[in-house]
């Protein structure tokens, strides 16, 4: 089972309330993360999004199921017309003024296409954690909303 599983952790130079909104509200999920429809952090709150590459989107549909507030994020993660449902859990821990961040994605094993593969998912979870919410929380432009 465990290999099934796609586990990301990162720490940033970031307090908690900072990363939680960055994870939880539209305004500042679209800096780093993809423009969602909406969002809410509520349990059965529903948003959608469009990603992937240039020449070929997919619109990811999405329901919250999991809300414990500045600890854990979980929603469901599935594509308009294709096979498959999995699963997004994000955890926050803070130590002092750093926050890790524990990503898993579950249920990657229900999609067919290849597009939707387990190294596809590593590389876009990767860049978005490692890359694109560092840089928005360390490099200063998180600063303006805090």
């Amino acid at each position: 089972m465990e290999d099934k599983l796609l586990i990301i952790e990162h720490e940033y130079n970031a307090p908690l309330e900072l990363v939680w909104r960055a994870l939880t509200e539209k305004e500042l999920m679209t800096k780093w993360y993809f423009d969602v429809s909406d969002f809410k952090p509520e349990v059965g709150f529903k948003f959608h999004f469009e990603g992937g590459e240039k020449d070929k989107r997919y619109m990811h549909l999405c329901e919250v199921v999991e809300v414990i507030p500045h600890e854990k994020l979980k929603y469901t993660w599935q594509y308009e017309g294709y096979e498959g449902l999995s699963y997004v859990t994000f955890e926050l821990s803070s130590s002092g003024e750093k926050t890790k961040l524990k990503l898993t994605h579950e249920g990657l094993e229900t999609f067919v296409l290849p597009d939707f593969s387990k190294e596809s998912f590593t590389g876009g979870w990767k860049f978005l954690l490692h890359e694109s919410l560092k840089e928005y929380l360390e490099n200063g432009k998180a600063l303006r909303y805090w």
